[in-house]
């Protein structure tokens, strides 16, 4: 069997993680595992394993035929089964499969606003969703919405899965050791750093010292500007420090105390697992599928979106018990592999395969 997950580009988010981590896991599970990005290279292009078989497209526009006619060409060389097709490359995907119908399609739905599912632009995506042999959802919501709206049989939820990289630190990490709050998301609104600032604020005059750490793509946008500025406006930038795309994430989760994610909507974070691989005491907002993850009182501390009360108190209580921070760490660590590992979930996607290709 022959595999290739397609993404649109290979910046540090959460759909491209799942992409890298799937290509790789299979390299070693499959004949052949490869790797396309159509439109943009990035940072994860390095996590690659040597194994894995990578082509970029260099895809210029929506409809570039001599891009969709190469990657035809590179799958019919390669006698490749399936083209696992990743968030908006199912388009790039079906456009090949109207050249060359034997290939078969997987889409893998990443989307970020499952708690918005009636503001999805549906058109285009109910139209190619003939094409699809099958659909994996990144949670539940996804997955019921998929078997309302789109022309599929075969739709299933799949949770995502990390793997822990031995990584060294390369980024400059600022502020003291052990007073280290992290948020590891790319700066986009559904992610609202505005309220995990909101709650930094509040809390900065009693717990002098601690300091919060923005680390993910900084799309240099009005929401972008609208977080910079929020941090010049209330002087917190002695406080608060972003990153923007970093390539040694793990290790910089490490020297990191503990781990929040203040989103409005989710699928099922990448981050909640990667903090729980770093053992970090994890605060989430109670959106998407991250219940699933922070079983709130057992692996951590759920409150509500849009919050910053809630999130203040969770705060507080880890900050006031240290021996809490390490109890909450270790159990969200221990949550991570028996539910989240590799092995459980690429089997899963085996088999789903295997449906599909002959034996």
């Amino acid at each position: 069997m022959k595999v290739l997950q397609l993404i649109d580009s290979l910046e540090a988010g959460g759909a491209e993680r799942v992409a890298v981590n799937i290509a790789n896991a299979l390299s070693a599970e499959i004949s052949k595992s490869y790797l396309c990005s159509t439109r943009q290279e990035g940072i994860l292009k390095a996590s690659l394993d040597p194994k894995v078989d990578y082509l970029f497209l260099n895809k210029k526009r929506t409809f570039d035929l001599k891009a969709i006619i190469r990657l035809k060409y590179f799958i019919k060389k390669e006698q490749i089964d399936i083209i696992h097709a990743h968030s908006s490359s199912f388009f790039t995907a079906t456009l090949v499969k109207l050249l060359y119908p034997k290939i078969k399609i997987i889409w893998h739905d990443h989307y970020g606003h499952s708690e918005f599912l009636y503001r999805r632009p549906i058109r285009i995506l109910q139209l190619c969703s003939y094409f699809f042999n099958h659909v994996f959802s990144v949670n539940q919501l996804l997955a019921s919405w998929a078997e309302r709206k789109l022309y599929v049989k075969s739709v299933s939820y799949l949770p995502n899965f990390s793997v822990e990289n031995k990584q060294s630190l390369v980024t400059q990490l600022k502020g003291v050791e052990g007073k280290r709050i992290v948020c590891l998301a790319n700066l986009r609104p559904q992610k609202d750093h505005i309220n995990l600032l909101n709650t930094f604020k509040a809390i900065s005059h009693q717990h002098q010292n601690w300091t919060l750490h923005l680390v993910g793509k900084d799309f240099e946008d009005d929401y972008s500007q609208s977080i910079k500025q929020y941090i010049n406006n209330f002087k917190l930038s002695d406080g608060v420090f972003v990153y923007g795309s970093c390539s040694d994430t793990s290790a910089i989760l490490k020297h990191c105390d503990i781990g929040v994610l203040s989103s409005k909507s989710e699928g099922l974070p990448l981050a909640l697992i990667e903090y729980g691989l770093a053992g970090l005491p994890t605060i989430a907002t109670n959106v998407g599928q991250c219940k699933e993850v922070i079983i709130d009182q057992q692996t951590g501390l759920l409150v509500p979106p849009s919050d910053p009360e809630s999130l203040r108190h969770a705060l507080d209580y880890y900050i006031n018990n240290p021996l809490k921070q390490e109890l909450f760490g270790n159990a969200l660590r221990q949550h991570i592999e028996d539910n989240f590992s590799k092995k459980p979930v690429i089997s899963t996607i085996k088999g789903i395969y295997s449906n599909f290709v002959p034996h």
